[in-house]
């Protein structure tokens, strides 16, 4: 195929020059309804190629199959044998994965470390999950992605599981062994699922990880919005072999996706994979290089600790690391991630990744140049001169692997949907929540529907939300009361 090309682009170009009139929605029509304010904050252009993606950039029957051409590229040039546009988010793309894979009552293997994202899939599916653990660094509180022989053990159990959930790249760049997981999950005769929302870029540069379709993945799921060029929303899902039909996995799309699918992020999503076919190689070079010129500075700074390979690969530890996630370490300066990335926002407004009990994370693209890094690394030594005065005292209870463990005591669909009452945390401990508990970023619940809270849990949640963190779906986002399925009887 013509890697050059970008049918959805060309397309919009084209019905622009065709001086097209649309007696047809978006109401605004093409921004002459909009208001003067609002075309002033988004521009007049926003609105001018925010068009119907049928009937509109392609006429009534998609007979010019504008869409199904952008896919068939983006899957060319990735190496996967389909690919299918989301512009509902991961989110979206990774329940309709999971729902092409398993279906009510029926087993999933995943990953613990799973996003919320997933946890919504097995509410909404009904899906039964055979929970696989992380590996935890005790040193650093930290989890990193589950090993191929848990998979193995957990497929070997579970014989009627209907495949396996594996997320990788984390939020903080560490990566599982994919190609071994995917000879497990194979050895067995199921698919694996990756998400690999973190990870759209990998297929272009050879430095960075291994990307799933290479490794053996059956279905990949990518938000090109979170480390590409694409919008808000934005994300490809992949799929090769087949254990997986393809009409299986587009019709589980059709029934959670929209009808009405956003021809800005189409574009944009087509626009992506022509640079990075072009230029990514070159692209990514670059920013790998200036990665390691930003790591290398930040950790000349007193009380800062970057991590790199040695801190988070090895035996009992992550695979692969992808550099581009600036993982620093601050404990040393005895101040919560939390209050430091607040505090670089309203000081600098420098916006960080993933703040945690210890940690800041920065995430660089190909976008990235020396003055975005100069104003982080400006911004992080003046974080490390104010420390003393961000210190509260009150840090987060941050209990052992066993402590953060919780049974699976009830599906998380039936947990969801039950009967529910919302009481004191206090008296949480022993019961069945019925809802997710969060931190955010990097939503992997700590807690979700149909697992027995434990205090453990339930203190490292109170002293995080006093400390700063951020647990957005709780009902009570305080965390003073918590939601919870009612006792029998």
């Amino acid at each position: 195929m013509d890697q050059s090309k970008a049918p959805v682009l060309e397309a919009l170009a084209a019905y622009h020059a065709a001086g097209q009139t649309p007696f047809t929605p978006p109401g605004h029509k093409q921004g002459r309804g909009a208001d003067p304010r609002v075309r002033a904050v988004l521009g007049d252009a926003v609105f001018r190629s925010d068009v119907l993606a049928t009937s509109g950039l392609d006429d009534r029957t998609s007979s010019q199959g504008v869409v199904e051409e952008a896919q068939a590229l983006m899957a060319e040039a990735v190496g996967a044998e389909h690919a299918f546009f989301s512009t509902c988010g991961s989110s979206l793309s990774v329940k309709s994965a999971m729902l092409s894979v398993a279906g009510p009552h029926e087993e999933l293997v995943v990953g613990r470390d799973a996003h919320k994202s997933v946890v919504s899939g097995l509410v909404l599916s009904g899906i039964r999950p055979v929970w696989v653990d992380p590996q935890w660094d005790a040193e650093r509180h930290l989890a990193h992605p589950p090993t191929a022989e848990a998979f193995e053990r957990a497929l070997t159990e579970h014989p009627e599981a209907r495949g396996a959930l594996v997320t990788t790249p984390t939020p903080y760049g560490t990566c599982s062994d994919i190609a071994a997981i995917a000879e497990a999950c194979h050895r067995h005769g199921v698919p694996l699922i990756v998400d690999e929302a973190w990870g759209a870029h990998l297929p272009f540069h050879p430095e960075l990880p291994t990307w799933a379709m290479d490794a053996g993945a059956d279905v990949c799921v990518t938000s090109v919005h979170k480390m590409g060029s694409g919008l808000e929303q934005s994300s490809v899902f992949h799929l090769q072999g087949d254990l997986v039909a393809p009409e299986v996995l587009k019709g589980r799309e059709d029934l959670l996706g929209t009808t009405s699918p956003s021809v800005l992020v189409y574009a944009a999503l087509d626009g992506w994979r022509r640079q990075m076919v072009e230029h990514g190689k070159a692209l990514y070079g670059d920013a790998l290089a200036l990665t390691g010129r930003v790591r290398d500075r930040i950790s000349r700074v007193d009380g800062l600790h970057v991590h790199d390979r040695t801190d988070f690969c090895g035996p009992a530890k992550a695979h692969d690391l992808d550099p581009l996630q600036i993982i620093v370490d601050i404990s040393a300066l005895h101040v919560t991630g939390y209050r430091a990335a607040d505090w670089l926002r309203r000081t600098h407004r420098v916006n960080l990744h993933v703040s945690d009990h210890r940690r800041l994370s920065a995430q660089l693209t190909h976008a990235d140049d020396e003055t975005t890094t100069g104003i982080l690394l400006t911004a992080l030594t003046d974080l490390a001169a104010h420390a003393p005065r961000l210190r509260t005292g009150r840090p987060v209870d941050v209990p052992s692997p066993a402590g953060l463990r919780l049974e699976q005591a009830v599906l998380p669909r039936d947990a969801f949907f039950g009967r529910t009452e919302q009481i004191p945390w206090e008296r949480a401990q022993g019961r069945i929540a019925a809802e997710m508990l969060t931190p955010y970023p990097p939503g992997i619940p700590a807690a979700l529907p149909g697992e027995r809270l434990t205090m453990d849990v339930l203190r490292y949640l109170r002293t995080g939300v006093e400390a700063g963190m951020v647990v957005p779906d709780a009902v009570d986002t305080g965390l003073t009361s918590i939601r919870v399925l009612c006792d029998e009887g």
